[in-house]
């Protein structure tokens, strides 16, 4: 597998370590098509990379594949390879199995330093070789029980046309080879997330249809002394990733966020998250209040805790334009004092490289049905464009470069970056100016995906061939417009918030920029750190102050 190179290095402050990534998993039963649906944010600072392509290929025996860590580019080994390959774009292969994935850690002591399979190396080799989620659950726990896992615990969002399923594992550190684990199944019309933190606690043992596990999941945490039975029913979640008031603060809380939008008549509290003892966790599921459309799922992943007594756009680290985003390092100290202190963690940042919704569909033909909806940089600046994997045979140029090392104005990664990057600086004002570009093209995709796919479905009875090509030619087609469009949009913004000013060109030529400045309450606090400074108005000598 080709060396993916990222640096991944989000480093919590006070040895604290900061996991990324959100994932939301919905069912059939929870969709307002019938589809499956997995969304993935995959969020590290300094990462930027190409859309992952691999071809579907025959191999000769005796073929070994090369493992690279996907955080680091670390050579870790080969394993053998398999007679066939499959094709995979992103995250989804060709039979419309899609795979994401958040890092929960763990125990920090079970950790293979001498493993070959590394998490992200799991996922895109299982999309290779698998054709359904439990084919992709058996490739991937079989690889590490041949070949130990290297990284840390993980969990694995896994779904195809008909299942949805999570995947839990943490390596036996350096006591024993490969891995423990549980997977379960969401049950049909439920819709499941994860963001960091294992999530599966008490899970059936008898009931192979909806979990499957490590037959030594159990008994290894009692070898290592992590559990005993006396204690009571035996918790994946608390055994192998004991919670800590970071752990609820930075990824419960996006869990929160999810369900609380996803069903709002549960009412769930956030005193859990919020770290307040004694608290009831979250439900491994729900069941949503309406069915789920893609575009649904793609407004979930767009979230500063909006509308809540937690809204990133208000109070004092929001000001003075209602910016949402709070920079690294996540947790902070003050001098002097011993306390730490920690930003929220919101599901919308501006670390993420990409994200995707896949679309799994089991009432279409395959090279119809898949579709990866995806979008690079920031969940809630980008846009979400439909790629038909099924059909495709390459991947849109835009979507082919990208390195954090060297700015590319040929790349989709950095035109979105330096879209969203200005947005920080004035956002109340330019984010909006976003979201109209935005709005309309991802209309378009929705309003046009059913035309699209009738027509297709119809060419497909005909000439299977040209029903792939006139797919494959419609996403690299609208890709190629989406890119061109946003690239205008970054020039107009430079124009338009060009030195802090609001420059309407049609107005005078733009000769009278308007400026905006700061707001009522940003005012009032530089009023109030410097009481008579900023007046205008003529002082008496003797009335003279310090710092007037």
């Amino acid at each position: 597998m080709k060396s993916r190179l990222i640096l991944l290095m989000l480093i919590f402050a006070f040895t604290l370590e900061v996991y990324p990534c959100t994932n939301f998993l919905v069912t059939k039963g929870a969709s307002a098509d019938g589809s499956t649906m997995i969304s993935y944010s995959a969020d590290a600072g300094g990462f930027m990379e190409p859309l992952y392509y691999a071809p579907a290929a025959k191999h000769p025996e005796g073929s070994w594949v090369d493992i690279y860590e996907w955080d680091s580019g670390k050579h870790l080994g080969k394993i053998k390879q398999v007679p066939e390959t499959y094709k995979v774009i992103g995250n989804m292969n060709e039979y419309q199995v899609a795979i994401g994935e958040t890092t929960f850690g763990g125990r920090e002591e079970l950790r293979d330093t001498n493993a070959i399979m590394d998490y992200g190396s799991l996922m895109y080799i299982a999309l290779q070789r698998a054709k359904t989620a439990r084919e992709a659950i058996r490739v991937i726990t079989e690889l590490v029980a041949e070949y130990g896992y290297y990284s840390s615990g993980e969990s694995f969002s896994i779904a195809d046309p008909d299942e949805v399923w999570i995947l839990e594992m943490i390596s036996k550190g350096p006591y024993e080879k490969g891995a423990v684990w549980v997977a379960v199944r969401i049950p049909d019309g439920y819709v499941a997330a994860h963001a960091n933190q294992a999530r599966i606690r008490q899970f059936p043992m008898n009931d192979p249809n909806n979990c499957l596990y490590a037959p030594d999941v159990v008994s290894f945490a009692i070898a290592r002394g992590y559990y005993n039975p006396k204690q009571g029913p035996f918790s994946f979640a608390d055994t192998y990733c004991p919670l800590d008031a970071s752990s609820l603060l930075f990824c419960e809380g996006r869990v929160w966020s999810l369900f609380r939008r996803a069903a709002p008549s549960l009412n769930l509290s956030s005193d859990y998250w919020r770290a307040y003892e004694g608290e009831e966790p979250y439900p491994l599921y729900i069941k949503p209040d309406k069915k789920l459309t893609p575009q649904d799922v793609m407004s979930l992943m767009r979230d500063h805790f909006n509308d809540t007594e937690f809204d990133m756009t208000k109070g004092l680290a929001a000001e003075p334009f209602g910016n949402p985003y709070r920079w690294k390092p996540l947790a902070f100290k003050i001098s002097g004092d011993t306390t730490t202190y920690a930003w929220e963690r919101p599901i919308s940042t501006q670390q993420t490289a990409f994200s995707f919704v896949s679309q799994s569909r089991s009432f279409l033909p395959r090279e119809i049905a898949g579709v990866f909806w995806y979008g690079v940089d920031d969940t809630y600046s980008t846009v979400y464009v439909p790629l038909y994997v099924g059909a495709m045979n390459d991947i849109p140029k835009c979507f082919r470069g990208g390195s954090i090392r060297e700015l590319d104005l040929n790349s989709a990664f950095w035109i979105f970056n330096l879209v969203a990057n200005l947005a920080y600086t004035k956002y109340s004002y330019i984010i909006k100016d976003i979201q109209v570009v935005q709005k309309r093209l991802e209309s378009k995709y929705e309003m046009f995906q059913p035309i699209i796919e009738k027509a297709a479905n119809e060419l497909y009875q005909k000439d299977k061939a040209s029903a792939i090509q006139f797919l494959s030619d419609y996403s690299l087609n609208e890709s190629q417009k989406m890119f061109d469009e946003w690239f205008t949009l970054w020039k107009q913004l430079v124009v338009k918030y060009n030195d802090g000013y609001i420059n309407d060109v049609n107005v005078d030529n733009g000769r009278h920029p308007k400026g905006v400045g700061y707001g009522d309450e940003f005012f009032k606090r530089v009023v109030k750190e410097k009481p008579g400074y900023f007046e205008v108005k003529m002082k008496k000598k003797k009335d003279k102050k310090r710092g007037k």
